[in-house]
């Protein structure tokens, strides 16, 4: 492999020949030898691009910036957006808690492919580009990484994650709508309880996914706040007059999201509480996820001798041995992402809580950790409603007769003969084997009309009352 010598504040670094960062990302890629090279996450990448590219058109705008020069970064910028200059980006999560490695690979990215889209070659001296002198002005990456994090984890949540919750919630919808009026025995403490429509059953999920979408969307007002601006400590120094407000409504344009300049950017820096609460929130839809996948396998147990009164698609074979074995590998896959997503809100939240005077110092863990948590969540949820809620099926004569052998309908019979009466009549149809009716009728005066009236297990799920 070829080298060119790349100079920093430090001193000479070799660097490949064809690659377009700089002495900053190559020490970095030496002295940080943990994890996968490359993962840091490539969405904060792209937000980093959105930013550079606001910065120079804002610092162009208000003439600390040439217009030449504002327009090789906003062209370089739109490579990185297009993914054109992906795989010159090989940082790793584990480095300086501010990300400054990172914002530099960035800032080094831009300034030698804009020389080379000038003519230059990347082992000649002089750039057309700086990479802080021009690329990185009026920042710091104390105030781009955690503007790079809100913009990557806006997006992202809007584009994909709150559509695919929404499809899940839809399609648990759908089922709800078409399983209204079949009636099965109800459950708690994992024990035969009164009974309800699997309608109902499953217009539970539905309301769970409805409040974790209201709780991701009320993330959204904090997460819109942009620290730049701020640059080394919230007091904005280097920054000509106007540009906090200026870079945002630029970030806002390119993005096309209602991003806005953070009203107090020590806050903003210092602490990460947006993301903090961001995080929260997916924990939340990880927590009613979890809930509904283990229902769901629950279910769907047997089929023979377990619960059965679901079924679910065979995707795939479920045993290398037991021909003929089908298993719910999507509720499987969910609980497991659940899982992940608990631990990562941890991880969050300890990170969130670890800034120190004027600036957070586990910036790259935190994004890492919640773009990881929005796309195994999204992921998770869209294979859910496509591959097993969507063509879930119900077994009606299993359901039914659950429904008509189990003793536990008595509980209708409390307002009329006692509790303590019903529980003798339960515990005889247990004991014996029996109808509920028919032990009923030998232990009370009730005649046919009034133990069907009162044993009516679809009257039981509205409550005794027709709406």
């Amino acid at each position: 492999m070829s080298y060119r010598i790349e100079k920093d504040t430090i001193g000479e670094i070799k660097v490949a020949s064809d690659k377009y960062w700089g002495a900053q990302t190559e020490r970095s890629k030496n002295n940080f030898k943990i994890g996968p090279a490359g993962s840091m996450p490539i969405e904060i990448i792209h937000a980093f691009a959105v930013l550079k590219k606001a910065a120079a058109i804002t610092n162009s705008k208000l003439g600390v910036l040439e217009e030449n020069k504002m327009k090789l970064i906003s062209e370089v910028c739109n490579e990185i957006l297009e993914g054109k200059l992906d795989d010159q980006f090989p940082l790793v999560v584990w480095q300086t808690g501010s990300g400054t490695q990172s914002n530099m690979n960035v800032n080094e990215v831009i300034a030698n492919r804009a020389h080379v889209i000038s003519g230059g070659k990347l082992d000649s001296g002089s750039k057309v580009l700086q990479a802080n002198d021009d690329v990185n002005k009026s920042q710091s990456s104390n105030d781009t990484f955690p503007t790079a994090m809100h913009i990557a984890s806006y997006k992202v949540i809007i584009e994909n994650t709150i559509p695919g919750i929404e499809k899940l919630r839809d399609t648990l919808f759908e089922k709800s709508k078409k399983f209204m009026d079949v009636v099965k025995i109800g459950r708690t403490h994992l024990m035969d309880a009164t009974p309800l429509t699997i309608g109902q059953e499953f217009s539970g999920y539905v309301s769970q996914l409805n409040h974790g979408l209201k709780a991701l969307k009320n993330t959204l007002e904090h997460l819109s706040e942009l620290a730049l601006g701020g640059t080394a400590v919230g007091t904005g120094l280097n920054t000509p007059k106007g540009y906090s407000k200026e870079v945002a409504s630029q970030i806002a344009s390119i993005s096309g999201l209602p991003f806005i300049s953070a009203e107090n950017k020590f806050e903003a820096l210092a602490a990460h509480d947006a993301m903090v609460e961001t995080h929260g929130a997916l924990k939340q839809i990880a927590v009613s996820l979890n809930k509904i996948a283990n229902d769901i396998r629950l279910l769907a147990s047997g089929p023979r001798s377990g619960i059965g009164e679901l079924i679910i698609p065979a995707n795939e074979p479920g045993s290398s041995i037991m021909p003929g074995k089908v298993n719910p590998t999507q509720c499987e896959a969910l609980t497991m992402v659940c899982a992940q997503v608990m631990g990562n809100d941890l991880t969050v939240s300890v990170a969130g809580q670890s800034g120190n005077f004027e600036l957070n110092v586990m910036l790259p863990v935190v994004a890492h950790n919640l773009l990881e948590s929005i796309e195994l969540l999204t992921n998770a949820a869209n294979n859910l409603a496509d591959r097993s809620v969507s063509r879930l099926t119900i077994r009606e004569d299993v359901i039914a007769d659950k429904v008509g052998k189990n003793p536990i309908l008595v509980t209708a019979l409390n307002p009329i003969i006692g509790y303590d009466l019903a529980a003798k009549i339960t515990k005889k149809a247990y004991a014996e084997g029996r109808a509920l009716k028919e032990v009923a009728k030998e232990m009370t005066d009730l005649s046919d009309q009034d133990l069907d009236a009162a044993l009516d297990p679809m009257k039981m799920t509205r409550g005794g009352f027709t709406e």
